[in-house]
């Protein structure tokens, strides 16, 4: 099994024992990002709707790191941790996905990492 780790400094740093993605066979497959910046690690203090701009814009990064892009993208998670928040993170989302979006779930979850409100992982083709 050959895989490759993939690491840029474009994204948040892993915040546990993981890559931030993996590339295997020509699938990406990348962690959840939440909304940190990349230079200073900290926490973006928004609402719903820029955090979740803040987090594609990390997971747009990580697949760029690995020869990929959102346009590759072949399935996305949202974890949420309000569903009542779905509506504001699809106005976001579709900004994001203008044309053939990605397959999706979409679950609420009772808490993420530095209590965010929302984070993204993907899956998704390389090249």
């Amino acid at each position: 099994m050959s895989k490759t780790i993939i690491s840029t400094p474009n994204a948040p740093a892993a915040i546990g024992p993981y890559s931030q993605a993996v590339v295997h066979n020509g699938v990406v497959y990348c962690s959840g990002q939440i909304a940190l910046d990349a230079a200073t690690g900290a926490l973006l203090d928004g609402d719903v709707a820029q955090q979740a701009q803040k987090t594609l814009e990390n997971l747009s990064a990580v697949l760029d790191a690995a020869g990929s892009s959102l346009n590759n993208a072949l399935r996305l998670t949202v974890f949420l941790k309000d569903m009542n928040d779905f509506g504001a993170v699809n106005e976001v989302y579709k900004t994001f996905f203008t044309d053939s979006p990605p397959a999706r779930a979409c679950v609420e979850v009772s808490r993420l990492p530095k209590d965010v409100l929302v984070e993204i992982d993907a899956i998704a083709a390389v090249g």
